[in-house]
């Protein structure tokens, strides 16, 4: 009888525990550096295709650094203890989860360039914003012919943001464009650097750095103070009063992401996915700033333009 009671408390106990396993929650941390659309809305992409994928009832927590990388250390860190799975959103959240963990897996995404960031691992993948910055530039010089000088303001301490601005040098000068740079480290630089930089340059170029972008109501009104059109990296810059943007969509890039992590979740390892880019972009136009300039929306060159 003793025997039996004993069995049974441990068939009892191998139970519970088979059901916990069962019924336990995954849990993944998605970090962001910062809050602006692009970021937001790769975020967004990949909740709907975990959604999509029959992964809609995860626990999914989602931490802002607010453009402090120490701020992200600590998040990666506490994700490294306490989630089955990390989604970075941009360069230095990607780094900060990478130097916690090198055993959970970890997604990026909204990175223009891993290897050079040095996130590179069997442990981490995910999905490039390489920007299309030849597209760019040519947008540049069809919109704004007579442009000669092109500023730019990035900030010094993201490597993502270093490696467009020299992308960018070197498809500018393809087409007899001259740059401007003008470096920031913070927030509170931008305005100074603005001042200093506009009445240089015949327009301004804004590439996907993490603190201009977010501080995109600022630029537009330093530049339209000194009627310097602005050619952004991301459509939420056109629908705030940029000119215009060659872009890719970031909610499909997240999308993408969220697809890969769907893969990992039924059993895929992450160590033989390749990072992806998406390769289709779209080019924008701000139809009333368009017009304050002057600019032919009838032109050949926009044909194929969404106009906002």
């Amino acid at each position: 009888m003793i025997m039996m009671k004993k069995m049974f408390v441990i068939l009892m106990g191998i139970l519970m525990m088979a059901c916990g396993k069962e019924d336990e929650t995954i849990k993944v941390g998605v970090s962001q550096i910062i809050e602006h659309p692009a970021l937001d809305n790769t975020v967004v992409g990949f909740k709907k295709a975990l959604a999509d994928g029959g992964y809609g009832d995860i626990q999914i927590e989602v931490q802002n650094a607010q453009g402090d990388f120490a701020t992200a250390q600590t998040i990666g860190a506490a994700y490294a203890r306490d989630k089955d799975m990390i989604l970075a959103v941009s360069t230095p959240s990607a780094q900060a989860a990478y130097n916690a963990t090198k055993d959970k897996p970890i997604l990026i995404t909204a990175v223009t360039d891993p290897v050079s960031a040095g996130l590179v691992g069997d442990n981490i993948s995910g999905t490039s914003d390489a920007s299309p910055v030849d597209r760019q530039m040519e947008l540049i010089r069809n919109l704004l012919p007579n442009a000669k000088r092109v500023g730019v303001v990035y900030n010094t301490s993201e490597q993502n943001s270093q490696i467009l601005v020299d992308q960018m040098r070197v498809e500018a000068e393809k087409i007899g464009l001259e740059v401007v740079e003008s470096g920031v480290t913070s927030i509170n630089e931008i305005a100074l650097a603005l001042d200093n930089l506009l009445g240089q340059v015949d327009v301004l170029y804004t590439p996907t750095d993490n603190l201009v972008v977010s501080s995109t109501p600022l630029v537009l009104e330093k530049a339209g103070e000194r009627r310097v059109p602005v050619v952004g990296s991301i459509e939420e810059q056109v629908a705030q009063g940029a000119l215009a943007t060659e872009t890719i969509d970031y909610e499909k890039l997240g999308y993408q992401t969220g697809e890969m992590a769907v893969r990992i979740l039924k059993g895929e390892d992450i160590k033989d996915m390749p990072v992806e880019t998406l390769k289709d972009t779209k080019l924008i136009i701000n139809r009333e700033t368009a017009e304050r300039y002057g600019i032919d929306l009838t032109d050949e060159s926009v044909r194929e333009a969404t106009i906002i």
